[in-house]
Formats: structure tokens, C-alpha cells, sequence
């Protein structure tokens, strides 16, 4: 399974501020991580700290926020992770879920699909 790469633009929470940024697409990662020192730029403050386990099975806490991403045409507010200043932009399963997108990991591109809602009745 290859790996790729796209741009989304992050905002600030208000909507009116935003930079590029080059993510590699990582649905092994729950939330979109981001460089702290870009997300502190744009003046998005974090509403908490949470526990995220690696892949090498340590532990870290980081601050969390919502604000704005623009992707494919498309603009969500989502939940994104401060990294470490010179991390490697993610963008995780969470905002790709809310962009409605999944990855083409063959043809490297995200591709849209249809929302889930298994246990709504008709009646």
C-alpha cells in the first residue's frame, strides 16, 4: 500500500487566514496533525490535551483545537493535533471522514464517498 501526498490549506478559526501545507495522507492516525509553531501563527488556541500513543508504542501528550481546512474545493471545521514544530504535516482519518473522502492509495489521490448512517429506520 503506497503512501501519498496532498495540499490542504489550515486556517486560522475564524476562516479568514490560511496557509498551505503539504500532508501526507495517514488514516493510522486518527486526528490531522499539524506543526504547533504554523497552527500558533494562524492564532488557532488549543481547547485541550490529550494522550496519543505512537507507533513505537510510546506516549504524548499534545494540545488539541479545532479550526479550518480547505481541501478539494471544500472547507470543514476539524479537530487537528499540535505537533512538534518541525512534524511531518498529517492528515488523518477524522478530517478526511468529515471531507467525506477516502484515499486511492494506487492512483495516490483522494476520492469521494458516500456518509455512513447504518441504524437510521425508514418509517
Amino acid at each position: 500500500m503506497g503512501t501519498f501526498n496532498v495540499e490542504i490549506q489550515v486556517g486560522d478559526q475564524q476562516g479568514d487566514r490560511f496557509e498551505a501545507v503539504d500532508a501526507l495522507v495517514d488514516t493510522g492516525s486518527t486526528y490531522t496533525v499539524l506543526p504547533g509553531a504554523m497552527l500558533r501563527r494562524l492564532g488557532v488556541e488549543p481547547h485541550r490535551t490529550s494522550t496519543f500513543e505512537l507507533a513505537d508504542g510510546s506516549q504524548r501528550e499534545w494540545q488539541m483545537a479545532r479550526t479550518w481546512v480547505k481541501l478539494n474545493g471544500s472547507q470543514e471545521m476539524t479537530l487537528v493535533v499540535f505537533g512538534e514544530d518541525d512534524v511531518q504535516p498529517l492528515l488523518g482519518a477524522v478530517t478526511l471522514e468529515e471531507f467525506l473522502l477516502a484515499p486511492d492509495p494506487i492512483r495516490q489521490r483522494l476520492v469521494p464517498v458516500h456518509g455512513l448512517a447504518m441504524n437510521v429506520s425508514r418509517g
